[in-house]
């Protein structure tokens, strides 16, 4: 099977649970505390790879204990690191506060993320490639649009995913990478912010007259939007909601990828979704191929 390279952030993840405030001068008590991969291209790479899809992930990293830890991690998914760049810059980390409904609050150090790539070569049996979170990585909102073409002229397929935009520009840095975008990826609150539309057929209207082709907004528990279709979600317990949005993104280039329909991609995808938030952490609850397919025919309604 071809490669799939996702370019992007990966994060080491520090997780409490459950925090429903925080008390200053004081001392919360909290029942779990988790150390683990998060990050938009970790999150995605990690999925791909457990989905049994060969995938090299292009990211920075520090020259840190916390880097060989989440290294490490999309190592065990059989995810290639040889285009990974290591900088003098801490690894990204995220503190992720987590209620018992699943919510979150994130307070993120940059680190690494805030640097500058090196131009790097795609692999030579690479078909897809995938921008995960155009505004996370400051030197990605410059370049995304260069990234884009140059896979795209080289005859890759490809994709993006949004992710929130901390510094405002949304629409500014996203437009240049629509027309070389195969497939756009974003939930219903990027797209509002991004379109200034609720309804996702008319924020989907205005991206595609911007140049996207194929819009998938991510609609959390309800499903996701394809192309005008609503694909409903599945009913789980809802343990913590980092990450998902990124295993969605996984779980959809890996259907995309063993020939699926737009549609069904989508729907394998809201399952990968729906695991996801059953466990503590970004990757946690990732099943590999076989395992998710049994979960969906047995469990999933």
């Amino acid at each position: 099977m071809a490669r799939i390279v996702v370019c992007g952030n990966i994060v080491f993840d520090i997780l409490a649970r459950p925090v429903e405030e925080v008390r200053w001068e004081a001392t919360t008590l909290v029942e779990n505390v988790e150390q683990q991969l998060g990050g938009n291209a970790g999150s995605t790479s990690y999925t791909l790879g457990k989905l049994g899809i060969p995938v090299t992930v292009v990211t920075l990293v520090g020259r840190d204990a916390s880097a060989e830890v989440i290294l490490g991690r999309l190592q065990s998914a059989g995810v290639d690191l040889s285009l990974v760049q290591r900088v003098n810059a801490a690894t990204s980390i995220a503190l992720a506060l987590i209620r018992r409904n699943g919510h979150r609050a994130l307070l993120y150090q940059l680190g690494a993320s805030a640097e500058d790539f090196l131009p790097f070569d795609l692999p030579p049996d690479a078909v897809h490639f995938h921008l995960a979170a155009v505004f996370r990585m400051r030197h990605l909102r410059q370049i995304a649009p260069d990234l884009l073409k140059n896979a795209r002229e080289a005859g890759l397929r490809t994709s993006l995913d949004t992710q929130w935009d901390t510094e405002g520009e949304w629409m500014k840095v996203l437009a240049p990478s629509l027309p070389w975008t195969d497939y756009t990826l974003l939930n219903e609150d990027e797209a509002r912010e991004l379109t200034g539309h609720r309804d996702p057929a008319k924020a989907a209207q205005v991206l595609r007259d911007a140049g996207a082709r194929d819009v998938v907004i991510k609609l959390g528990g309800r499903g996701c939007w394809v192309n005008g279709v609503e694909i409903p979600g599945h009913k789980v317990d809802v343990v913590d909601t980092t990450g998902a949005g990124d295993c969605f993104s996984g779980g959809f280039i890996a259907a995309l990828q063993r020939g699926m329909s737009v549609d069904d991609a989508a729907r394998f995808a809201n399952a990968v979704g729906a695991l996801a938030v059953g466990k503590m952490g970004a990757t946690a609850g990732v099943l590999d191929w076989d395992g998710t397919v049994q979960t969906i025919r047995r469990y999933l309604k």
